[in-house]
């Protein structure tokens, strides 16, 4: 009987879920992560197949609130990967052919560039149409309300190359996807995913949205302080709109397995699975062996991950969109640890560089006073230099897109995703300013004694004169 029992117990642990004995270091690594960092909140799901490792919640949202595996945050742009599985659905219903021109679904979707109606349904799902951010500066531009309007819109868009050329992340591509699933289903976008995608798959706490919800509140980081922000109001439908939870998230990620039901096998491998020589699939990225998506509010961040050994990793952050996203650097610590590894939390690169920017801030600051201290009449070309900060600080918005994949956005959107940058260009500009005016003030002071000056002497030599010819006579 003993040996049996031994026998049963090494059947249940080598049957057990493989990472259940893991939720501790789960846990204690989120927890160290969050006290490293300063991440306010954070909500985790973890599969394995089928099996659920681990959905909790950690930390407080911005009203100071225990964050729970039932909290519904914004998972921003993993909803490219749900509007993808709603387009394959219908792909293998017959109703819609991922190669067929958009034009075939809607007759209205017209650019300003005739080259748009070679764009395919595959086009919009791989981001290969040739739109982008620098021909097509959506968060620039007046947001539309419905998915209609979005893809009407686009009738002032160029296309910044051949569609199907060149991979280009860009979010009305998967606005004109969700259109395309209204139109053909007959229905609103987020009534589909609900019946379609959400209610199958057991995802009772998720839904889809045009526009963030009222009162919607994340943080943003400044010089290693989390400042309580309001998400502005801005169009997410189709591209990036979906709330959702931890728990929801896991039964997401379990459905990447086999299609859960919704979609077949073929499908799901096909929404991850890349054309030769892209690292692009159908709402997930492909790279060094993972697939993966990340997602951006101006409030809030998200990351799904599949590894190769069957597991899923889903993260959702309660801070907004930065040099990098949060909640991917914390899913990415995760696949560490369910890989073996012994990860440890780093600093986010733009607390780093927060802390870099106020340290030249404050030299910037110095140096002003000493400038100001030293101004003496010199040349008029040396008030020119202190000025040079100003030119970086007018065209931050048009500098980020660099930075930013070429997304360009106003100065509130800046301040929003940088505001240590904008405050520390500020500063320093401001500093700058002050040097200039005190170099001009002594500048124009000095030329004004010398003309009194050279008054004086005129005046001078003009009674020493009257007065000799007085003397004289």
């Amino acid at each position: 009987m003993t040996r049996l029992l031994l026998v049963l117990a090494l059947l249940l642990i080598a049957t057990a879920p493989p990472a259940a004995a893991a939720q501790q270091d789960i846990d204690g690594y989120v927890r160290a992560h969050l006290d490293h960092t300063g991440l306010p909140g954070a909500v985790v799901a973890i599969t394995h197949g089928n099996d659920v490792v681990r959905v909790a919640g950690y930390g407080r949202d911005a009203a100071g609130t225990p964050l729970t595996a039932e909290t519904r945050l914004p998972i921003a742009s993993l909803s490219k990967s749900m509007t993808a599985f709603a387009v394959l659905q219908l792909t293998e219903a017959g109703r819609v052919g991922l190669d067929d021109p958009v034009t075939d679904y809607l007759p209205g979707f017209r650019l300003a560039d005739p080259r748009g109606a070679r764009i395919t349904v595959r086009m919009l799902l791989d981001q290969t149409s040739g739109m982008a951010d620098e021909a097509f500066p959506d968060l620039r531009l007046p947001q539309p309300r419905t998915l209609a309007e979005a893809v009407s819109r686009l009738r002032d868009a160029e296309l910044a190359d051949e569609p199907g050329a060149r991979f280009h992340y860009h979010n009305p591509n998967y606005q004109v996807a969700a259109r395309i699933v209204e139109v053909v289903a007959g229905q609103p976008f987020a009534d589909y995913l609900a019946g379609h995608v959400f209610r199958p798959l057991g995802m009772t706490h998720s839904t889809s949205v045009d526009a963030p919800p009222a009162g919607t509140e994340g943080y943003v980081r400044a010089f290693g302080a989390e400042v309580p922000v309001s998400e502005p109001d801005w169009f997410t439908g189709g591209s990036h709109g979906v709330l959702s939870t931890a728990a929801d998230l896991a039964k997401w990620l379990r459905a990447q397995q086999d299609g859960g039901g919704v979609l077949t096998p073929e499908g799901a491998r096909s929404a991850h699975t890349p054309a030769p020589g892209r690292g692009y699939a159908l709402g997930w990225r492909v790279r060094d062996g993972k697939t993966s998506h990340t997602g951006d509010w101006f409030s809030h961040t998200a990351a799904q991950v599949l590894l190769p050994g069957g597991y899923g990793v889903a993260v959702l952050a309660n801070t907004g969109m930065a040099l990098d996203n949060e909640a991917e650097l914390l899913a990415e610590g995760l696949a560490s640890l369910l890989a073996g590894g012994a990860p440890e939390p780093a600093l986010p690169a733009g607390v780093v560089a927060d802390r870099v920017l106020g340290a030249l801030a404050l030299v910037a600051v110095g140096l002003a006073v000493l400038g100001v201290r030293r101004a003496r009449k010199r040349h008029w070309w040396r008030i020119a230099p202190p000025l040079l900060p100003l030119l970086p600080l007018a065209f931050l918005p048009q500098l980020l897109g660099g930075v930013f994949a070429g997304r360009r956005g106003t100065y509130a959107q800046v301040l929003h995703v940088w505001p240590g940058l904008v405050v520390a260009l500020g500063v320093t500009a401001l500093a700058g300013l002050t040097v200039a005016a005190a170099r001009a003030r002594a500048l124009v002071s000095g030329t004004r004694g010398r003309d009194q000056e050279q008054s004086d002497r005129t005046t001078g030599d003009t009674e020493w004169a009257s007065a000799s010819r007085r003397s004289g006579s």
